[in-house]
């Protein structure tokens, strides 16, 4: 059991020092050991528009900034500590579910865009996807929080990772609701809590909302949502919503991450499962325990 952690500090050092019309053909290179994530798509995707929704560096920015950035992750010792929580955060969920046949995953760690205000100031230095089985993709600014929360953060992504791998739970966008992604999020930070303490949870995510009656209230309504280019705006609120051009629908940043923490909490308390447990169970039943645990009245279909 291992997972493959790519050498993309020596990519990102190529690119900063590559004449500009070299840099899209590099970018090429940086991403090519994870084009099975994009194999639905006929001939692959654009790796430099890819690179730019994951909120990755601009080739063409300030590479002093950029390098200082890739030299705080190095001095971090980033990419061995990714690589040792992934095989931890893996050990454990498969310990906890056998039936989930979780392959070896590939992970990108990337430098993010410090000149993006919405990745530096609403989701402050991270953005990650490690829903496609086999396959995570972590873009970081790293400052002070990410640097400390690194293990965490994969942690959080493995989570994900199982949960849709074989024998898990299936993402079919034919039929897929908000509320999966709610309670994903949930698992998937407190499963971190379980092996980091606080540290674990995602740190954008404003903890008084874990207790907002208000918030609770708004996202359940919204847990029915069957368009999964709205998404976005339930689970990370309305500041992400008008980045990727969809409409806000009224809830701060990270609130669908603390409504499915306190959902999945109330639900694993009152099933006596762990998150690492828990990390295929369905979520419209992790929604139902949960609900009626906190005394809220389910959504309408």
């Amino acid at each position: 059991m291992s997972s493959t952690i790519i050498d993309t500090r020596t990519l990102t050092e190529q690119i900063l020092s590559a004449p500009p019309t070299d840099r899209p053909g590099l970018l090429d290179e940086l991403w090519a050991p994870v084009a099975g994530m994009y194999a639905f798509i006929p001939g692959g995707p654009s790796w430099p528009e890819v690179h730019r929704r994951s909120s990755g560096f601009d080739p063409d920015g300030d590479p002093a900034a950029l390098r200082a950035g890739i030299t705080a992750l190095a001095d971090a010792d980033a990419w061995n500590r990714v690589e040792h929580a992934a095989d931890e955060a893996l050990a454990r969920l498969r310990e906890a579910a056998p039936g989930v046949s979780a392959p070896d995953p590939t992970i990108l760690l990337l430098l993010g865009d410090p000149g993006d205000p919405h990745f530096m100031d609403e989701v402050q230095g991270l953005s990650a996807f490690g829903g496609m089985s086999g396959y995570v993709t972590i873009t970081l600014w790293p400052t002070p929080t990410v640097r400390d929360r690194l293990e965490a953060i994969v942690a959080h992504e493995l989570h994900h990772n199982v949960r849709y791998s074989p024998g898990g739970v299936v993402w079919d966008p034919r039929s897929v609701t908000v509320g999966e992604q709610v309670v994903a999020e949930g698992l998937a930070d407190l499963f971190a809590v379980e092996l980091y303490g606080e540290r674990g949870r995602t740190h954008f995510v404003d903890p008084a909302l874990l207790e907002d009656d208000a918030v609770l209230a708004r996202v359940v309504s919204g847990l029915s949502e069957p368009d999964p280019m709205r998404f976005p705006a339930w689970v990370l609120g309305d500041a992400t919503a008008r980045a990727v051009g969809v409409e806000p629908v009224g809830v701060p940043t990270g609130a669908g991450y603390a409504v499915g923490a306190r959902i999945a909490a109330a639900s694993l308390a009152s099933t006596g499962l762990t998150a690492a447990e828990a990390v295929a169970a369905p979520s419209h039943e992790v929604i139902a325990t949960g609900l009626s645990a906190l005394g809220v009245e389910p959504p309408r279909p």
